[in-house]
């Protein structure tokens, strides 16, 4: 080959990798990693390596609620466990996740409320510490005239869990924000599912609207999600159901951190 060809093909890959770096700077997404021989090249291995690391912690990381509570103050809260009695259990028993420790449901208070908010860990502790109290706040302000519940801090949560405790305290609507299970762009998402009138072991995912990948820079914004649910919430309230029945008809695009 000659030197000119030599020349201009370095060109090419360096404006190739030119590409690629600045593409990747765009989308957490892992494209443009290239190879070294059969393999990753080593630097975008380790990477791999880390995130992988990063989403086993978030799912094992145990949940606090004095975070939640120390974020919320001035909110009341309550703490309930599910009938899950450890991590483990929790991993391999998803049913247990969605019924509520008897002990604790009888504690919870009872009232009219017209909407009760849950935070639980779910697959993601992380995410519900560093996110949750935020759209807690936020969507609470859009709430003025609401009657809402004490905020309930659930551990070894799943989001039907959510059903059990409107039910026991009497709530006409819930929102459970849970840590999503962690994939290997992001180990940090908090999810919102909102349920009108839950049944437990009744009502169905396809009752209920979610709004995911909350976590600013790189996701929703909580004023985003905020805005987001109240407004599905007015509406639910207003057709008495949420669901496939209630569509997102917002004209206005949801904000980026």
């Amino acid at each position: 080959m000659s030197e000119v060809a030599v020349q201009a093909s370095d060109e090419v890959a360096v404006q190739t990798s030119e590409l690629w770096s600045s593409l990747r700077q765009r989308t957490q997404a892992r494209i443009g990693l290239g190879r070294a021989g059969s393999a990753l090249p080593t630097r975008h291995r380790l990477e791999l390596q880390a995130a992988h690391a990063a989403a086993r912690d978030a799912v094992h990381s145990p949940f606090d609620p004095d975070v939640i509570a120390a974020a919320l103050t001035g909110t009341p809260t309550v703490r309930v466990r599910s009938s899950a009695p450890d991590r483990l259990t929790y991993l391999q028993r998803p049913d247990l996740g969605r019924r509520l420790d008897p002990t604790d449901r009888a504690h919870l208070p009872v009232g009219e409320w017209d909407v009760v908010f849950v935070v639980a860990d779910g697959l993601s502790s992380r995410a519900v510490h560093e996110h949750a109290a935020a759209v807690v706040r936020r969507t609470v302000e859009r709430l003025p005239s609401w009657a809402v519940a004490p905020v309930v801090l659930a551990e070894q949560a799943r989001v039907a869990l959510g059903d059990d405790i409107a039910s026991a305290m009497g709530a006409d609507m819930v929102v459970v924000l849970v840590g999503e299970r962690p994939g290997m762009s992001a180990a940090d998402s908090l999810g919102a599912y909102l349920t009108y009138r839950p049944v437990p072991g009744v009502t169905t995912d396809a009752d209920r609207n979610c709004l995911s990948n909350i976590r600013p820079p790189m996701g929703l914004s909580y004023e985003g999600a905020a805005g987001k649910l109240a407004g599905l919430m007015a509406r639910a309230r207003e057709l008495g159901a949420t669901g496939v029945a209630l569509k997102d008809e917002s004209d206005a695009a949801v904000p980026l951190a």
